[in-house]
């Protein structure tokens, strides 16, 4: 399916360029519209923060110092103690977990990923276990799970705890279910002596809430793509002292365990531009910007037998909303997967999320501007029946 409408041309005219830097390489170019998805990129950076980036670039500067300085810039805006810059959310877990091992000591960081003598286990959930979780055990910890798929309690968690803890882990999502909650965890561990490490890595949007997130626990870790840093970029925050440990097991330092998790002086100063945007943007407004562009998808669909549009708002999330499109399969003659398989390898190539047999599910957070008109016009040819 090549697309070659009004609407398609509209977008190639203003940029001739669209796509051409991996199509040199032979890869084709995507117009995303499934959110921040890690393995189509990413992140969206704005023009301020590439132009800050750009600037970096203009000069070499002392990376201690810079991590140094940008982590009181991200802990001033956050209301705590101290953060520190990570090549991304897992690589701010993996740290994290260093850290409530060594302690201070630089021959227990040395050592590692030999945790021989060392408080070497973590506590985890296991109704909150999920596909990153490996990254606590990736600098040498064990992973104790506690309570199964259906929940724990708090006694389980409790009695979890033994000799060996180092520390309780805890995914914060928006919905805990039937979870220990955070606050709860955060008691356990400390009345044991404890710290307590959380993901929240997307767990950005309210405002107030990603505030409450960064100063709940010991250790909270984030992944910088969420609110369009450098795709590669996220931080943790937390205890002054635990955040001074981390930074000891980043990437400079003797013998450290995240040396392979290198981030450029560019991409530190994305990310603190990045932030310092996110906490300061007039989000309704972007919802409303966002709505505009799923009115021009339903207004492009509106003619088509069988197809609705509707908006689905999320009160946590950083994205805000959804499209759902859904359309009668009998009048297409195909599925959601077909349909999301044929945007995939048509010109140019569309990427949708499903739900179900029918329907389509785009999410306009990832969307450059005019990718939505064409959008609509590939769902017209292909939903037409």
């Amino acid at each position: 399916m090549s697309i070659e409408k009004p609407y398609a041309r509209r977008l190639l005219m203003a940029n001739t360029g669209w796509g051409n830097i991996y199509k040199k390489l032979g890869a084709r170019p995507v117009i995303n519209a499934t959110g921040n998805q890690t393995v189509r990129g990413g992140s969206t950076p704005s023009a301020t923060v590439r132009d800050a980036m750009r600037q970096a670039d203009e000069s070499y500067v002392e990376m201690e110092e810079l991590l140094e300085k940008s982590g009181q810039f991200i802990a001033e805006r956050l209301g705590v103690e101290d953060a520190y810059v990570t090549a991304g959310c897992y690589a701010a877990l993996v740290l994290a977990s260093a850290a409530v091992m060594t302690g201070n000591d630089p021959d227990k960081c040395a050592q590692l990923p030999d945790t021989t003598g060392l408080k070497d286990e973590i506590v985890f959930q296991r109704i909150q276990h999920y596909g990153y979780d490996r990254a606590f055990t990736v600098p040498g910890s064990k992973l104790i799970s506690v309570g199964d798929e259906n929940g724990c309690s708090e006694v389980a968690l409790k009695e979890a705890i033994g000799e060996n803890t180092a520390a309780v882990a805890y995914l914060i999502q928006p919905n805990q279910g039937n979870a220990v909650p955070l606050e709860t965890a955060i008691d356990i561990a400390h009345a044991n002596g404890l710290p307590l490490i959380a993901d929240a890595a997307a767990q950005i949007y309210p405002l107030d809430y990603f505030r409450r997130n960064a100063q709940s626990a010991d250790i909270v870790c984030f992944g910088g793509k969420y609110f369009n840093a450098p795709h590669s970029t996220g931080f943790v925050c937390g205890r002054k002292d635990l955040i001074e440990i981390v930074r000891a097991h980043g990437f400079i330092g003797p013998k450290p365990v995240g040396r392979g998790m290198k981030v450029d002086r560019q991409e530190i100063i994305g990310l603190v531009t990045a932030i310092d945007i996110w906490l300061s943007t007039d989000h309704e407004a972007r919802s409303k910007e966002q709505d505009g562009r799923y009115a021009v998808l339903a207004d492009g669909l509106e003619n088509l037998e069988g197809v609705s549009c509707e908006v689905h708002y999320q009160e946590k999330s950083h994205t805000l909303s959804n499209l759902h499109v859904t359309f009668d399969t009998a009048i297409s003659g195909k599925d959601a997967t077909q349909v999301a398989h044929e945007l995939d390898v048509g010109t140019p190539r569309i990427k949708v999320n499903t739900q179900g047999k029918e329907t389509l599910v785009i999410n306009a957070y990832t969307l450059n501007a005019g990718e939505e008109d064409i959008i609509a016009n590939a769902l017209q040819h292909l939903l037409r029946g």
